[in-house]
């Protein structure tokens, strides 16, 4: 069993779409940090571009990634986020692939 990382970005289209989110932000964290297998949770807001926030995940197996994922999209971030451009690298086993998360394409 392969530890599994997600790195990449969120990308807002407005000010007052990551002003909206960054709100619903602390509690997402939280809950995500406290889901089985989850080692890493880190979204961090840019200084340079406060519509583009950085995303690190690693989880214990691709599983709790998917499990990670199953709640998010039942949860009001997920609901928040829907449609929100991610632009996300899956690694597995050192090996990178383009992830593309479920509902974040426009609809």
């Amino acid at each position: 069993m392969s530890q599994v990382t997600l790195s990449g970005f969120l990308l807002c289209r407005s000010l007052e779409e990551a002003d909206r989110i960054s709100h619903l932000l602390p509690d997402h964290i939280r809950q995500t940090r406290t889901e089985p297998g989850c080692i890493l949770f880190e979204v961090m807001r840019s200084m340079a571009d406060p519509a583009r926030f950085a995303v690190r995940e690693v989880f214990a197996s691709r599983a709790d990634l998917e499990a990670h994922t199953a709640r998010v999209k039942a949860s009001d971030w997920g609901r928040a986020t829907r449609g929100i451009p991610r632009d996300y690298v899956l690694t597995i086993g050192g090996k990178d692939k383009r992830y593309a998360f479920p509902g974040s394409d426009p609809d």
